[in-house]
């Protein structure tokens, strides 16, 4: 059983489901409902795909997640972001028949749903920790101020502009005279109402009440025929088919980098909300299982003609805060989405467009955390400025550049990271015998006379390497080179070979300045290195020691003046 519910991890929740936690959970589905329902419209319009396609989205995704997902309270929806994304990528092919487009966007989901399945198959969840989260921070912030900018004609009754948000903002002011204000009165009463309801009953469905109640004015009041106000118009009621997407391989080869943008997207806010989630109601995620469930999800979408799902961060909240205590209320949820689909939909015909707008920009606010920003800007002003640039990027030059950029930040600040050399030097306690404290690089007191302790903080590596021959070169150019220089590797779990030639030049230039080279607290791996490399025959085995003090005790047994001295109150690092 514990194997099986790895695999299909309702298995081991499931046995111990308390009864008294249904009515919270049914609860908590018929909001979610109330909330996904409109947004899962409003962003198969986003996408560019049917407006049911949202409604099947929501179909495969909640069920198959529930299933196979590791955060209990986590609901698997489109979101505003990946939809976008879906436009974006496929705006290139130039496809006008909404039939082809259509199977485009499901061989998109279908190749997101392969990369999520095969990265979760393979144990590549470890990914997500070299995505900076400040700079994910600001390309989210940019997507979300796209995304409202490309909702806002939508209010006025207006076609949106193509290209980036500054030529959107540009296009849409240039076409202002032209505004339908009837709409324009729908769309910014429905963003007022969304505000006023969250504010001041928020669990309430917001959403499905605006949508409701905009279906009624137009519907009442006439107001598609005799205004010009725009209506969604006819839904296809019933349930979706399902069957494979048409896979053309030119098309998947030139999908590809999408998708694996999409991707790479999805897994940064999924996980992000599956930590929190885990770390707020004291559960465990498991990150590879995380990617097969959003594998498995997206495939079976695809399968019924759905757009790409994820965990929505501004519908799991709604979970959340309703008092979802486990995945039955996605369970709950996707059943009140089976009855909308097969009984309700032809309710929506008279759905206002700036509706659906209002209810995205809405959406999407939640998005820019300024006050993530303000944080990153008063305790970090690096990380705040590559949050700008990513921000800025997705502006200026588009969503998926503006990817680009966030990820070659990461890797850049992870590269810097690790290259980073942390190196200590270290010196005896005062009235402590046998301890050693950190003292400064240009101290001239509390170190021995004629050893140099060196702690890398770190590990040695073959990017760092060159950086500590450079330090050590420091002691050994000085008017007075030390006797020994002692050197604890306690940080590297291994070392590369690129370490161990440093290493053994460093110790033929400290051979000329007649300075030994002592190391201490070696782990086996790093130590078998030494030995298979022959740095441990160059400097002998008896100069590797387990532990500082024991390299310092030979050091003074040997050098018997220094034995009697004790603490030197001589010369800075580089000095005898």
């Amino acid at each position: 059983m514990d194997r099986l519910a790895r695999v299909l991890p309702i298995l081991g929740w499931l046995p111990g489901y308390k009864a008294g936690w249904l009515r919270a959970d049914v609860i908590a589905g018929l909001t979610l409902w109330g909330i996904l329902v409109p947004e899962g419209i409003a962003y198969a319009e986003l996408a560019g795909a049917p407006v049911q396609a949202g409604l099947y989205t929501l179909l495969a995704s909640l069920i198959v997640y529930a299933i196979l997902g590791t955060t209990r309270q986590a609901a698997s929806a489109p979101t505003s972001g990946s939809s976008i994304m879906m436009a974006t990528i496929v705006a290139p092919f130039l496809v006008t028949d909404a039939r082809e487009l259509a199977e485009l966007l499901v061989l998109l989901v279908f190749v997101v749903g392969i990369i999520f399945l095969l990265c979760g198959l393979v144990r590549l969840g470890f990914v997500i920790a070299f995505i900076s989260p400040s700079v994910m921070t600001g390309f989210v912030f940019g997507l979300a101020i796209y995304i409202a900018v490309s909702q806002v004609p939508k209010l006025f009754g207006l076609h949106r502009g193509q290209g980036d948000t500054l030529y959107q903002l540009w296009h849409l002011f240039g076409q202002l005279g032209a505004a339908n204000w009837v709409t324009f009165a729908i769309g910014a009463g429905a963003l007022t109402l969304l505000y006023i309801i969250e504010a001041r009953a928020p669990r309430a469905p917001a959403p499905l009440m605006i949508m409701a109640a905009g279906i009624l004015v137009v519907s009442v009041l006439r107001l598609g025929d005799e205004h010009g106000v725009q209506i969604v118009g006819v839904f296809h009621p019933g349930l979706p088919v399902v069957s494979l997407p048409e896979a053309n391989f030119d098309d998947v080869l030139d999908l590809l980098p999408g998708a694996l943008a999409i991707s790479l997207f999805i897994i940064s806010e999924a996980l992000g909300v599956g930590y929190s989630l885990s770390s707020k109601y004291g559960y465990d995620i498991d990150a590879n299982q995380e990617l097969i469930a959003l594998g498995v999800s997206n495939i079976a979408a695809a399968c019924l003609g759905g757009l790409v799902s994820g965990c929505s961060v501004s519908s799991t909240a709604v979970n959340d805060r309703a008092g979802a205590k486990s995945q039955i209320s996605s369970l709950a949820a996707a059943i009140m989405v089976l009855i909308t689909l097969v009984a309700l939909m032809p309710l929506f015909y008279n759905l206002p467009q700036a509706v659906l707008g209002a209810i995205v920009i809405h959406a999407v606010a939640r998005m820019m955390r300024v006050g993530e920003l303000k944080r990153f800007y008063r305790f970090h002003p690096s990380e705040f400025g590559q949050a700008l640039v990513a921000l800025v990027g997705v502006i200026t030059v588009g969503i998926l550049p503006g990817l680009g950029i966030a990820v070659v930040l990461s890797l850049l600040r992870f590269i810097w990271g690790a290259s980073h050399l942390s190196l200590s030097r270290l010196g005896p306690v005062p009235g402590k015998e046998h301890s050693y404290q950190v003292i400064g690089r240009s101290s001239a007191w509390g170190f021995i006379s004629g050893l140099e302790i060196l702690r890398l903080d770190g590990p040695l590596f073959f990017a760092n390497a060159l950086r500590f021959r450079n330090e050590v070169r420091l002691l050994l150019s000085g008017a007075g080179p030390p006797k020994a220089i002692l050197v604890n590797l306690h940080a590297n779990f291994g070392i590369d070979l690129s370490s161990t030639d440093t290493l053994l030049g460093l110790v033929a230039e400290a051979e000329k300045t007649n300075t030994e080279v002592l190391f201490a607290e070696l782990q086996d791996p790093v130590q078998q290195m030494f030995r298979r490399c022959g740095l441990l025959d160059r400097v002998g085995e008896n100069r590797v020691f387990p532990t500082v003090d024991d390299g310092v005790q030979d050091y003074l047994d040997r050098h018997s003046p220094a034995r009697h001295a004790g603490i030197a109150t001589g010369s800075p690092l580089g000095a005898g």
